[in-house]
């Protein structure tokens, strides 16, 4: 019997959108609890889903909860849903961050009707883009993302919003315009918008070559991861959004590049993705470096986690294009547990500026004394973002370089590899002199009586704290689920 769960886990949050909008003057108490109510129970069928996804071997390689319902007659385009192992653990990433982000902004008081609008609005569009298999219906939730993460960061955010805001738009809209026609091409090539239909298709062309097919629709995608050169966009988003659109931002926004890379580029052009894997698996290499040494010369707490996350991101690009079974697993593993790290970094940087009205490493030290809770759960997503073991940090990383370094699709990969590993020491210097700079140095008198994380706060917090413990412990929670979609697609490279 197909209940059509995935449907419910999209719109959930729209339904929680048309009850806020309908209600004539709700209180702000009231548009909070309904927006919780909408990411909670899309977060509990998801993780329904989860529970009843086929994990047997005939399984593998299959889309489950297919749903599939002509929508575009004239160019043979369908409402066509599904998940598999690649994208499943990015739908649990997803509405588990929902309900994070809204926990977080418990205390939005300037017009808390709307922000709660553009949030659901936020988390149904990338819940969209993982679950499409019509390239259509990816490209319009890929599309519909931009509106509400563009007035988050306008209205709500903070220091040059409007520019930041302006920025992303006009960098996502570039990228996008190239993937329309890298998706069009697709289409007249193939006459199919279907993705399943797509892959390892031996695709026949006179008219353009694969390789601008491959980069059209690369371009996009790594605006979205972001890739370097394409990344500057990240840190002023970062900087001055509000902190659940940052929370989102990191967590699940940036995961749509790297799937969308193995999604589409990977498993559709396989030998193209081979050909150019040197040239991406260098500019995976450099985006590691480069953000972690940048990395280090920020003042601005938020700046400084943004950069942190082109350096991590550029661990995914490298297990993506490394082209193995292990690379990939621990690629996308990799964007779960950066979803969760990064997202609760994203959030204790926001307790630490709601309580001090600062995010200056250079007008902050000395909050341990005030600050004991938020200073463990803060230590502990910083200690996971530099890969300590029992992470899920360390695992995911540890599994991106186990296949990397083993990986024969690309020569030289056991330089970049080694290379990139640098990544892991510079960012072990920076997490570690971040946490002494604002809690371990001299307590400042003007912070005396600052208040520690609250109810909410805390269990907002510590719910992130116990999935990156139950990754790290136990990750064949997920690497089981992730093998299933992955080994299909090491297959059609041949590793």
């Amino acid at each position: 019997m197909n209940l059509n769960l995935l449907s419910w886990i999209i719109f959930l949050p729209v339904i929680g959108i048309v009850i806020i909008a309908l209600l004539p003057k709700p209180g702000q108490k009231t548009v909070k609890w309904i927006a919780l109510s909408a990411t909670l129970a899309s977060f509990l069928v998801s993780i329904a889903v989860f529970l009843m996804f086929n994990r047997s071997e005939a399984a593998i390689g299959q889309m489950q909860f297919e749903e599939k319902l002509l929508w575009i007659p004239a160019i043979n385009s369908y409402y066509h849903l599904g998940v598999d192992g690649l994208s499943l653990p990015l739908v649990i990433l997803m509405t588990f961050l929902g309900v994070i982000s809204v926990l977080v902004s418990w205390k939005v008081e300037l017009r808390p009707k709307q922000f709660f609008i553009w949030v659901l609005m936020l988390e149904s569009s990338i819940l969209g883009v993982f679950c499409s298999l019509d390239l259509i219906l990816f490209f319009l939730f890929w599309e519909l993302e931009l509106i509400p993460m563009f007035f988050l960061i306008s209205i709500w955010g903070s220091g040059r919003k409007e520019y930041a805001a302006y920025k992303y738009l006009i960098y996502t809209l570039v990228g996008s315009a190239f993937m329309l026609a890298g998706i069009l091409s697709v289409y007249f090539i193939t006459h199919t918008f279907d993705i399943t239909a797509l892959r390892g298709i031996q695709i026949g062309t006179s008219f353009i070559p694969l390789t601008v097919l491959f980069f059209l629709l690369m371009v996009g995608f790594a605006i979205k991861l972001p890739v370097f050169p394409l990344h500057t966009w990240l840190p002023d988003a970062h900087t001055n959004a509000p902190t659940a659109a940052s929370v989102i931002l990191a967590g699940a926004l940036l995961k749509m590049g790297g799937y969308g890379m193995i999604r589409l580029c990977v498993s559709m052009l396989p030998q193209v993705a081979l050909q150019y894997a040197p040239v991406m698996c260098t500019l995976a290499v450099i985006g590691v470096i480069y953000g972690a040494a940048v990395t280090l010369r920020q003042t601005d707490l938020k700046r400084l986690i943004a950069y942190s996350s082109v350096s991590h991101m550029g661990y995914v690009l490298l297990g993506i294009f490394a082209l193995n079974q292990v690379s990939l697993t621990g690629a996308s593993l990799q964007m779960f547990s950066h979803g969760v790290i990064t997202g609760l970094l994203f959030a204790m940087v926001g307790l630490v500026y709601d309580k001090t009205h600062t995010r200056d490493l250079n007008n902050l030290s000395g909050l341990a004394r005030q600050m004991p809770i938020i200073v463990v759960v803060f230590s502990i997503a910083g200690l996971a973002s530099l890969g300590l073991p029992g992470t899920a940090g360390f695992v995911a990383e540890f599994i991106t370089f186990a296949g990397s370094f083993t990986s024969v699709a690309v020569a030289g990969m056991k330089i970049f590899t080694l290379i990139a590993v640098i990544g892991i020491v510079v960012t072990s210097g920076y997490i570690l002199w971040m946490l002494q700079r604002v809690f371990y140095g001299y307590p400042l008198d003007k912070y005396n009586g600052v208040k520690d994380a609250d109810a909410v706060e805390m269990i907002s917090t510590f719910a992130v704290v116990a999935v990156i413990m139950l990754v790290g412990i136990y990750p064949a929670i997920l690497t089981n689920v992730i093998y299933m979609g992955i080994e299909p697609i090491a297959k059609l490279i041949g590793m």
